[in-house]
C-alpha cells in the first residue's frame, strides 16, 4: 500500500520498520519537531525520525497540525491509502480522517474498549491486570473509540512492569499493523464496533498518581510501583520530603496487625505496613536531592526505628 506513517518514540519503530520490511510504499513520515534535552539542552530527533532517516525516508515534523495548510495541502497529494499512527502525539484533525480510502489506523497498547487513553500499559499494570494485548483500530474522532480491525493478548508477569512491557507490545503490534493491511486489502476483516459500556480510561500520568496511599493493601501498592515504572514511580513522604521507593515487595501479615504507614526495622531491613493486614519490604530508595541506596544505608544514614511513620 501506499502510506503515510506517523509516529515519534521509541515504541512507533518496529512498526515503521515492519511495513517497510513488508513492502509498503511509505511516501511520507510525520514525526513531532526534535526537542531539547538534557543538561545542555541540545536538540534530540524523536526515535521515529532517527529509523525514517536510517531508511532513507522523507520526513516532516509540524509543530501543528488542525489548521496546517501546507502539511494538508502536502497529505492531499501523496493520495496515501492508508495512514498509519503509532504513538505520535498529536490528535489527528477531521480532514485528516477523512483523506485515505482506508482511514487512519491506529496501534493501541490495549485490549480495547478496554484502557482507552494516553497511558494505557501504565494503567493495566498498576490495577493488577493479568493480560494486556494490543489492538489496530480506524481512527475515529473519539478517545481511541473507533472500530477495532485486530486484536492480540499478551500475558503479564506478576513482576513485569509497565517499563518492561513497552518493548513487547511495540514488538507484537508492528507484525499485527502489517497483518491488518493485509486483511484490509483482500477484504479478510470485518472491523467490529466497541462496547463503550465495557469502556475503561487510562488518562495521561500526573506525578500525583505516584503517591502511595499505604492504607491500600500492598499487592495494589506493589502493582502501582510497576506500573508507574519508569514515571512517576511511586513515592511517599519522609520528614517532609520526597522519598521515592526504588524497590519493594508485598507481603501479608500472619498473627499481628499492620499499623498503616508505620516502619518496622530489622537490623539493616525496612518494612513498611500497607492496609489490609499487610507489609512491603523496601529494598531501594531515593530521598528527594539525593542519589539512589539501598535500605540499609537509608537506614543508617537517618536513624529510622520502628514506629516512626512515612507520608
Amino acid at each position: 500500500m501506499r502510506l503515510v506513517f506517523c509516529g515519534t518514540p521509541q515504541f512507533a519503530v518496529p512498526t515503521l520498520k515492519a511495513l517497510l520490511h513488508a513492502g509498503h510504499d511509505i511516501q511520507l513520515v510525520v514525526t513531532q519537531p526534535d526537542r531539547a534535552s538534557g543538561r545542555g539542552l541540545q536538540l534530540v530527533a524523536p526515535p521515529v525520525k532517527q529509523a525514517a532517516l536510517d531508511a532513507g525516508l522523507p520526513i516532516v515534523q509540524p509543530e501543528k497540525v488542525k489548521n496546517n495548510q501546507e502539511f494538508r495541502a502536502q497529505l492531499e497529494a501523496i493520495k496515501a491509502e492508508a495512514i498509519i499512527v503509532v504513538a505520535y502525539g498529536r490528535i489527528i484533525p477531521k480532514w485528516m480522517l477523512d483523506l485515505p480510502q482506508y482511514g487512519n489506523l491506529n496501534l493501541h497498547a490495549s485490549l480495547l474498549p478496554q484502557y482507552r487513553g494516553a497511558a494505557p500499559i501504565q494503567w493495566a499494570v498498576a490495577n493488577g491486570e493479568p493480560v494486556t494485548g494490543a489492538t489496530t483500530m480506524r481512527i475515529d474522532e473519539g478517545l481511541d473509540t473507533g472500530d477495532m480491525l485486530l486484536q492480540r493478548e499478551l500475558p503479564i508477569a506478576p513482576d513485569q512492569t509497565a517499563e518492561d512491557l513497552f518493548p513487547l507490545l511495540a514488538e507484537m503490534g508492528a507484525p499485527l499493523m502489517a497483518e491488518t493491511l493485509e486483511g484490509l486489502k483482500t477484504g479478510t476483516i470485518t472491523p467490529k464496533k466497541q462496547d463503550d459500556a465495557l469502556a475503561t480510561l487510562a488518562p495521561i500520568l500526573k506525578r500525583e498518581d505516584g503517591q502511595v496511599d499505604f492504607m491500600r493493601p500492598a499487592m495494589e501498592i506493589y502493582n502501582l510501583w510497576r506500573g508507574f515504572q519508569p514515571w512517576p514511580g511511586a513515592y511517599t513522604l519522609f520528614r517532609g520530603k520526597k522519598l521515592a521507593l526504588h524497590r519493594i515487595i508485598p507481603m501479608e501479615l500472619r498473627g499481628e496487625q499492620s499499623a498503616p504507614a508505620e516502619v518496622q526495622v530489622d537490623r539493616d531491613r525496612l518494612f513498611v505496613d500497607c492496609g489490609m493486614n499487610s507489609r512491603i519490604e523496601v529494598f531501594e530508595v531515593q530521598p528527594e536531592g539525593k542519589k539512589r541506596m539501598s535500605a540499609a544505608d537509608f537506614l543508617h544514614g537517618h536513624q529510622l526505628k520502628t514506629g516512626d511513620r512515612l507520608g
